[in-house]
């Protein structure tokens, strides 16, 4: 590989492992060379993803932890350290929307239940905010690293039926640039913050309001496609490199920018 876009030997902690997201990119930082920290809320799932990098020939280890319990995560941050020295990478990919945060189609605002806004707008902001605390510290101690949150579609502009998540990632977008620029100015321009800013994906917590039960589009679905230049939906794997250029050296000048992967969703007026 291009050693500019090299990550091969550098310890990356990614929350949310054990599901699709995390799970696709741990892959494929393991093939990457990355040694990789899998951090999930659940064991179960841990195990499953451990065994599945690990039989791609890498180093990669598991560990239970709470991306919303400040505690927990600082427990995860020793043990790293004791076993590898430093952390290079942390991906922020704990997160996603709730059922009960989303709005039917024949509900309004008023019928939000706020106690699913509070469950949506926590795991995503604050599920973003307390992994950079205890894990950016290390990084500003060592003063290098890279912070990859993930913020949304629903970040650029409003989408219907889902308030909580979109105040949410929201949140994650301002916050990666505040971070970003605090680090740089404090620890200098070894410590850099990005985000991603997936667009459309067919996923366990979407596919029933993108796909009818017999395959087909559902009318939300088609309002994507419409506005969506490359007239598909994303492949979970079509992430992967943006992440890792992101934390490559030939993004050594990049700290801030939320990059939209999103088949020119972003982009598009629908006109």
């Amino acid at each position: 590989m291009n050693e500019m876009f090299s990550i091969e030997g550098k310890v990356a902690v990614i929350t949310g492992a054990g599901g699709v997201l995390g799970g696709s990119i741990a892959k494929s930082f393991i093939k990457a060379g990355a040694r990789v920290v899998a951090l999930d809320i659940r064991q179960e799932n841990l195990d499953t993803r451990v065994k599945e990098l690990t039989d791609l020939g890498g180093e990669a280890i598991g560990i239970v932890g709470n991306v919303l319990d400040i505690s927990s995560l600082e427990n995860v941050a020793k043990e790293i350290v004791a076993k590898w020295g430093r952390i290079d990478i942390l991906l922020n990919i704990a997160g996603g929307n709730i059922p009960g945060a989303t709005l039917a189609a024949d509900q309004s605002f008023f019928d939000m239940n706020i106690a699913d806004w509070e469950k949506v707008t926590n795991l995503n902001m604050n599920g973003t905010v307390y992994p950079s605390y205890v894990f950016g510290r290390v990084m500003a101690r060592q003063k290098s690293g890279s912070i990859i949150n993930v913020s949304s579609m629903a970040a650029f502009s409003a989408i219907t039926r889902v308030p909580g998540y979109s105040a949410a990632k929201t949140a994650v977008s301002n916050f990666t640039q505040w971070l970003a620029m605090e680090m740089a100015m404090k620890y200098g321009d070894g410590v850099r913050v990005n985000a991603i800013a997936p667009g459309f994906f067919i996923g366990d917590q979407n596919r029933d309001v993108l796909i009818n039960p017999d395959g087909s589009l559902t009318d939300r679905s088609i309002k994507v496609i419409a506005k969506t230049p490359m007239k598909r939906f994303g492949d979970i794997n079509e992430l992967n490199g943006a992440v890792q250029f992101l934390c490559s050296p030939a993004a050594s000048f990049i700290t801030g920018v939320v990059l939209p992967i999103d088949g020119g969703f972003s982009a598009f007026s629908g006109v």
